[in-house]
């Protein structure tokens, strides 16, 4: 195979590459091979990977075998996959991109990892994360920061930035991610891919590195809002191991997303506008293609309606001790003495000694910031007055949501309130990082499903701009079909998907045209 015929591999959609599989026109071997040539070529410079998985051409040589013997295979086997470094994986190490967990190789898969092996999926390798998923911008990773692909001066988001840069940077064509308040759908805004929190409960947790438990959701990174449904397809339904998983019986979500593409989707689709995720702090460029945005969906027959949800503005309060509450006790299984890293102070010294130590050592600035946010919120004398007012505002965010689906059928906003913003930008104001999850939070607090797709360049940057759409919990399919459907009107105006027009460029920077909409 030629150098260009491997790269146009790797710029083919996920469903594509499948289709050519099925029909062993290439094998899985030479799609695994056009990835891992890629990653080499650009991975220096974007530095998605933590960890290349060294068993992927033999698990694809596996599945071009099955399928010469007739086997059945799933409809996404031999399709090379990335995987967050926040999930469990018996063969490769698995840290949450944390010192602290440095070299660790679980005894388990995560649920949602065997269920890519069960469907003959190809592990390409683990991909880089803001340590223990705690950021915005993947700055926080003990082990380096991952570059944007469309300017590699500038953030992939987080703090699932790593997933989003390989995807965007065409080294795989699909990925999984997690989402807690925005991990999949924010970098997805910022690198021009697809992503999708699904239900809370929707797919399973097991085997997740835990942040916050009550917030955490795994869900799929991909350049089509197809492609998401597909990997949706693999990894979602009930599992016996998380106590928290739903027992629905879920439909096809590819279906879902074809249905989108073949009919009158937007017409009398009611789409509410969030008054209060429309304000200061929002870019120029953004407000501008989220503006464009609706007039396409209004001239296709969507019933624009305002919306408002008025808690929504203590949302990333309410958030920011929920979440760092939960992580302080989620974290606190770090002790030095069970797995990880273990650090002797000079000397020796008590068990004691050697926790303080280990977590001093271990653990990055913004973990510890979380962990004494979270401790301080717990204690006696303080519980009730910050972690259980916390609880209450998400009680009521989430009777705004009812309220607000009474009135529409989705409810849209910017994926992100800018472009990516360049590197140490606001890396020493924290408050200023947490502002970028100010759209995606309140569906984590809600536990609603979330998908954020492309929706042009902002034209002071020309850097991708991202519309998230939400409906209501056990929607997820509602969600496929209209964002598929709104994929196409705007392909229809580009004239063809937005990462597929950008053309490669040494170091693994990807051309921004001038324009949108």
């Amino acid at each position: 195979m030629t150098d260009s015929a491997r790269e146009e591999l790797t710029r083919l959609p996920a469903a594509d590459l499948a289709d050519l599989l099925r029909s062993k026109e290439v094998s899985s071997v030479e799609v695994t091979r056009a990835h891992l040539d890629r990653i080499a070529a650009v991975d220096g410079d974007v530095h998605a990977f933590l960890h290349v998985s060294d068993a992927a051409l033999a698990t694809a040589a596996k599945v071009d075998a099955a399928r010469i013997d007739g086997a059945d295979l799933s409809p996404l086997a031999g399709v090379p996959v990335a995987i967050k470094d926040v999930l469990c994986t018996t063969d490769m190490p698995s840290t949450a991109a944390s010192r602290i967990l440095e070299g660790w190789i679980p005894p388990y898969d995560a649920t949602v990892v065997r269920r890519l092996r069960d469907a003959d999926l190809v592990p390409l390798g683990k991909t880089n994360m803001d340590e223990f998923a705690m950021g915005s911008s993947t700055e926080h990773s003990a082990f380096g920061v991952t570059r944007n692909p469309w300017d590699l001066e500038r953030i992939p988001g987080g703090s699932g930035g790593g997933s989003a840069a390989a995807v965007a940077a065409f080294e795989a064509p699909v990925a999984l991610g997690s989402d807690t308040g925005g991990s999949i759908r924010q970098p997805a805004a910022v690198t021009g891919t697809v992503g999708f929190k699904p239900t809370y409960g929707g797919v399973s947790r097991f085997g997740v590195i835990a942040l916050a438990s009550s917030l955490d959701q795994v869900g799929p990174v991909a350049r089509t809002v197809l492609d998401a449904a597909l990997v949706h397809d693999v990894i979602g339904g009930h599992d016996p191991h998380d106590s928290t998983s739903l027992p629905d019986a879920w439909p096809s979500f590819a279906d879902a997303a074809r249905a989108g593409r073949t009919g009158e989707t937007l017409r009398g689709l009611r789409v509410g506008v969030i008054r209060e995720l429309d304000g200061e702090g929002f870019q120029a460029g953004v407000r501008t293609r989220f503006s464009e945005a609706l007039d396409l969906l209004a001239r296709a027959g969507a019933e624009i309606v305002e919306v408002s949800a008025p808690h929504f503005e203590y949302a990333i309060a309410a958030y920011y001790l929920i979440l760092p509450a939960e992580a302080s006790s989620n974290l606190a299984k770090y002790d030095s003495v069970r797995f990880g890293l273990r650090v002797t102070p000079p000397g020796g010294g008590t068990v004691e000694d050697v926790m303080a130590a280990t977590r001093e050592a271990g653990f990055g600035d913004e973990v510890k910031r979380r962990i004494i946010l979270g401790t301080y919120a717990l204690s006696a004398g303080y519980y009730d007055a910050y972690y259980g007012s916390a609880q209450k505002v998400r009680t009521l965010i989430q009777r705004d949501f009812t309220a607000a689906f009474e009135a529409a059928d989705v409810l849209v906003s910017p994926a992100a309130p800018t472009t990516a913003f360049r590197f140490g930008e606001k890396l020493d104001d924290p408050l200023a990082m947490y502002l970028n999850d100010v759209t995606t939070i309140p569906a984590n607090l809600a536990g609603v499903p979330g998908l954020a797709l492309p929706i042009g360049l902002a034209p002071e940057d020309g850097l991708p701009v991202g519309l998230q759409l939400m409906a209501p919990a056990r929607a997820d399919a509602r969600l496929y079909t209209v964002g598929a459907a709104i994929e196409q009107l705007l392909e229809d105006v580009w004239g063809g998907p937005l990462l597929a027009k950008a053309p490669a460029l040494p170091g693994g920077m990807l051309a921004a045209e001038e324009g949108a909409l």
